[in-house]
């Protein structure tokens, strides 16, 4: 969802933002501010537009309904243009780090009776409630009314601005802003929800100037805004009137801080088409466009991570780093810096060195990045090397990487034909039955002598290898990479490969590991793709692909409960044509660059003929998906020899990258390199909720790509 602002020229934007009453009615802010909006008469011009005259610049809060011309607003008169979220319900709002930076938008969260948690009116609990939700204004919480000599009178450090238009005004921007770009906030907008949730606001607004905090109201960036008064008031705010609305208080020590300093001691860098040089530690706003980053002859692209589907007060502010000048046919080796992420640019970076071919010129530790909250602090490291900024796109990058976003995942909606659902039992059968076909004569899967089909595959050299981990049921996940570096048209081409390690199926969340119809779903999409690609996509056996009674999670057999479901919704001839696509799975797939398979090397001597001649059942099948690395004090486990003497027996050199999913080393990361210090041995796992991550071999050597995940599935079945 978004708020990010419009998706018209400027001119068009101005024009809607005067909000003009066609039939020429005068303007009314509906019953909770009825007759109670006097405009306030002194004024000042700040960019264009007409603020109080006592208000001082860094005191402006603008908030508003989606829709009301916020984000406009904000970047009209140079706020800070990243976007932020204050919870009125939570203890002492008013010190949160969201709101050090003004003036700027603000997203409200609210108090509603029924409902614990804090709902912006734009949550879908908010929006697909049975009868309309009553604000419960007791609960949120207002600041003291008096100074301290830390922080001074917090009432008097903020004027909220309610920017308010009429409602039918609001409804044709949204609707017209939806067509234009697929904007989640706006899906299923009515004149009715706009009339609610600016009704919502009214009331809040209301209410917090009758707490004392300071208010005034905004229809329109062309008219004198309106101050409230009741006929109770007699006193005029000063900020209304031309008094200084924020003096330094000498009681206070953010009162000596502005008499001693004077200035902001933050370095902020304005950014043009010029290149500038960093004096020293400098930050750049988070404001949803891309710059440049030039530094020992190389440069670097900086761009705000668009995802589709997150709602405005969790939306990370993340940045990806990639090559501006790389190959836009071959795969985009990207790396993120998350909020709150610390990272250092320079050699001594090994992924980063190896990922954008980092040459001497550049310094081990050349400069560090810090997101802070969206904005990246910049600091050089290297008094001898340069670090020096530039923008390189100024078009409507928010909007445009959005709407390309949404193109890519409507291909993919295409190629599953229109929407993510399970097949129906006809259907099913069929698609089993061509994959069991093709796993029968598999390419690049040497013959077995003695069983049906051999368990080693071996893809050319040429053909780039990703690498997917256990993705248990994780739908989203497998959407999300199918939907980057384009992957459906290179498996197409033939220059990649898909390989997912074994174990798509079975939900390890809490409270879903007895649900088996994500795992059914999953296996469908994964037969799609090897209908699709049968030389481009792979799936290796993992330990939970089987029906064996004693696979469980937690004491939850969901070997068992798998097999149930699929006999309820389509059949036995489904089941056993499931059990015989278990049985002909793959267990080791190599090239000469790199050797995967879902668990562990064997810790019994092998070789590559028994690989192919390998029974399911069998020791080292066994040991293939279901071995542990070997930890502290652990007397079992695989370990570095066990890995040496897997690469000699597939003829690969000492260093070859090896890569095994099936056991996750913490419940938060979900890549780890050179893992027990065994050079190029590496663990991958693909499930985690927020993030997906997978190996793809760039340069001969293994790189891992992270995604946010998305709720693609959701977006592809609502789109038409």
């Amino acid at each position: 969802m978004t708020d990010a602002g419009p998706c018209y020229d400027p001119a068009t934007i101005d024009f809607l933002l005067t909000f003009p009453d066609k039939i020429g009615h005068t303007f009314s802010m509906g019953d909770f501010l009825k007759k109670k909006l006097v405009p306030i008469k002194t004024l000042q011009d700040i960019k264009g537009v007409k603020l109080p005259a006592g208000l001082s610049f860094v005191q402006l809060i603008v908030t508003g309904p989606p829709g009301a011309g916020k984000s406009f607003y904000i970047k009209k008169i140079h706020g800070w243009p990243n976007e932020g979220y204050i919870d009125l319900t939570r203890k002492r709002w008013w010190k949160d780090k969201t709101l050090v930076y003004r003036p700027r938008e603000t997203h409200l969260g609210l108090p509603f009776k029924g409902i614990s948690k804090a709902l912006t009116v734009f949550d879908d609990e908010w929006l697909e409630a049975a009868s309309p939700l009553e604000l419960d204004l007791d609960r949120i919480q207002i600041p003291p009314d008096s100074s301290t000599i830390i922080f001074g009178n917090w009432r008097k450090r903020y004027i909220f601005e309610f920017l308010l238009p009429k409602a039918r005004t609001v409804f044709s921007y949204r609707k017209s802003r939806h067509s234009a770009g697929h904007i989640m906030v706006d899906e299923d907008i009515s004149l009715k929800i706009v009339r609610r949730q600016l009704a919502v606001y009214q009331e809040v607004a209301l209410y917090l100037h009758r707490q004392g905090i300071q208010i005034y109201i905004r229809q329109s960036l062309e008219k004198p805004p309106y101050r409230i008064s009741e006929k109770e008031e007699t006193e005029i705010p000063q900020w209304a009137t031309g008094g200084s609305g924020l003096k330094p208080n000498l009681a206070t020590l953010s009162g000596w801080k502005w008499l001693l300093l004077r200035h902001d001691p933050i370095n902020w860098i304005t950014l043009d088409d010029k290149w500038q040089s960093l004096p020293g530690e400098s930050r750049v706003a988070y404001d949803a466009m891309p710059f440049t980053i030039r530094f020992g002859g190389r440069t670097l692209l900086f761009s705000p991570e668009i995802t589709l589907g997150e709602k405005k007060p969790s939306r990370s502010k993340n940045w990806l780093i990639s090559d501006p000048n790389a190959d836009k046919r071959a795969t985009c080796a990207s790396s993120r810096i998350k909020q709150d992420d610390t990272l250092v640019i320079g050699r001594m970076n090994s992924e980063l060195k190896s990922m954008f071919d980092l040459k001497k010129k550049i310094a081990k530790r050349h400069f560090q990045l810090k997101n802070d909250r969206g904005d990246l602090i910049i600091t050089p490291l290297d008094n001898q090397k340069s670090v020096e900024l530039r923008r390189t796109d100024f078009s409507d990058y928010h909007r445009e990487t959005r709407k390309e976003r949404l193109l890519t995942v409507r291909r993919l909606g295409r190629f599953y034909n229109g929407s993510i659902k399970p097949l129906s039992p006809k259907r099913a059968l069929a698609q089993i039955r061509a994959v069991n076909t093709i796993l029968l004569n598999e390419p690049f899967r040497p013959k077995s002598q003695e069983v049906t089909v051999g368990g080693l595959i071996e893809i050319p050299d040429n053909v780039q290898p990703f690498i997917v981990g256990d993705l248990h049921a994780r739908i989203d996940n497998l959407l999300k990479i199918l939907s980057e570096n384009d992957l459906l048209d290179n498996m197409k081409k033939g220059r990649v490969c898909l390989i997912i390690l074994g174990d798509a199926i079975h939900s390890e969340l809490a409270g879903e590991m007895d649900q088996m119809e994500s795992s059914m779903l999953i296996m469908d999409l994964i037969f799609k793709l090897k209908i699709r690609f049968p030389r481009n996509f792979f799936y290796m056996r993992g330990n939970h692909d089987s029906f064996n009674q004693h696979i469980s999670k937690r004491g939850i057999p969901q070997a068992l409960l798998m097999k149930e479901l699929l006999l309820k919704a389509r059949g036995l001839a489904y089941v056993e044509e499931m059990e015989n696509f278990y049985s002909l799975l793959p267990f080791v797939i190599k090239s000469s660059e790199f050797v995967a398979c879902h668990a562990a090397p064997p810790w019994h001597k092998t070789s590559k003929k028994e690989l192919i001649n390998l029974k399911a059942g069998s020791e080292i099948a066994t040991e293939l998906i279901t071995g542990r690395l070997k930890r502290g004090n652990q007397l079992t486990g695989y370990d570095k020899s066990d890995v040496k003497r897997f690469r000699k027996c597939l003829n690969l050199a000492k260093a070859t990258p090896f890569i095994v999913g099936h056991t996750p080393l913490d419940s938060f990361s979900s890549v780890w390199v050179n893992v027990n210090d065994i050079k190029g041995h590496h663990i991958i796992y693909s499930g985690r909720q927020e993030e997906t991550s997978l190996f793809v071999l760039i340069n001969r050597k293994m790189t891992p790509l992270h995604y946010p995940v998305e709720p693609l599935q959701r977006i592809i079945n609502k789109m038409k």
